[in-house]
């Protein structure tokens, strides 16, 4: 009997060459990818449809790069495109298949095909970059400020994110944009490392200030809702500060229109960052408030603060949830349990923004 091992290197040397013949031997000729009923692309077809928006400068999130592991680059074909494949499986809910959603990298252009990506995502451009400034946050955090090159400018809406491109490795990472939107001619992360993370690993151990670098955005439909005048409740944890940061100091140069409570999670007094900044604001503007609060909190640490469980904090302070809307921004439990509280208290679904880290 012939080995195991045998069998599975002639399967993958076959896969490899039907790989190799479609792409060098069969042609599918002239094929047209229709965007959003109204935007025409001409294309020799026999690449997947997301190397094809990446060579016309439409850009959708890919973290992989394409190789159909991120499950991230998700657009809607309503015509053409053949059947789901199974290594979309795990990335397409049952709802999503329903509506005709595809992964771009794993879609192969092989006739004439319609699809639509929201709006939100063409905006999208790519932006040559250099590292400004780097600074350390806390034991695990990095500031981070880009420097955009060629007189480039970005304009994004607060809380939404940009993809670092990492060097040699063909794939991307996405990081919400820390800074506001009046500060176009640079972009400003806050970076944790995180164990293993191909990303924040070369940004903590590798990346150095006049480094260039290649990012993509601004993405995401976490934003501030600025023609709403509901009071704001923020929640958030670790690196979530982020696209928080980013909708206060966008605010408090408006002069804090609308009343915001900025609840911030961490363990100790080594998690927190950004406190004296957060609180100068708060003392210019009556308007806000921000409560930051520790779970562990050490006893040398002389913690004079809120304690607890950010979601146990935000239940003390918020009695009533009538005329507010909420924005969170963490890891998923904490998301979860913030979104399960304000409904409980009475808060429309609806006016609860998330963004899940």
């Amino acid at each position: 009997m012939m080995p195991v091992i045998v069998i599975v290197s002639i399967l993958f040397t076959i896969a490899i060459m039907l790989i190799v013949a479609e792409r060098f031997l069969i042609s599918y000729g002239d094929c047209a990818i229709t965007l959003n009923n109204e935007r025409n692309i001409s294309v020799k077809g026999g690449d997947s449809l997301l190397s094809y928006l990446t060579s016309n400068k439409i850009f959708i999130p890919s973290a992989c790069g394409g190789k159909g592991t991120c499950g991230f680059c998700k657009v809607k074909v309503s015509k053409g495109g053949g059947t789901l494949l199974p290594t979309e499986e795990i990335y397409v809910t049952r709802q999503e298949r329903a509506e005709g959603v595809r992964m771009a990298c794993q879609v192969k252009i092989r006739s004439s095909i319609e699809i639509n990506i929201p709006e939100s995502l063409l905006g999208a451009s790519e932006m040559k970059a250099r590292v400004g400034k780097i600074e350390k946050l806390t034991h695990d955090i990095k500031y981070v400020r880009f420097d955009l090159l060629d007189s480039e400018r970005i304009s994004f809406k607060p809380g939404q994110y940009i993809q670092i491109k990492i060097p040699g490795a063909g794939e991307y990472r996405a990081y919400s944009i820390a800074s506001e939107p009046s500060k176009d001619s640079c972009v400003e992360l806050t970076v944790r490392l995180v164990p293993g993370g191909l990303c924040s690993t070369y940004v903590h151990e590798v990346m150095e200030e006049g480094d260039s670098v290649d990012l993509t955005g601004p993405f995401g439909d976490f934003c501030l809702q600025e023609d709403s005048d509901r009071e704001i409740v923020g929640i958030a944890g670790g690196c979530g500060m982020a696209p928080i940061r980013s909708i206060v100091h966008h605010m408090a140069e408006r002069g804090m229109p609308r009343k915001m409570s900025y609840f911030f999670g961490a363990r100790t007094t080594k998690d927190l960052f950004y406190t004296k900044e957060l609180k100068d604001i708060e003392s210019k503007h009556p308007n806000f408030k921000y409560i930051p609060a520790l779970s562990e909190p050490r006893p040398h640490e002389k913690w004079e603060g809120e304690v607890g469980l950010i979601t146990h904090v935000v239940d003390r302070y918020v009695k009533s949830t009538k005329n507010m809307e909420a924005y969170l921004c963490g890891p998923p439990p904490m998301i979860d349990a913030a979104i399960a509280l304000l409904t409980k208290k009475g808060m429309d679904p609806e006016r609860i923004y998330f963004d899940k880290f």
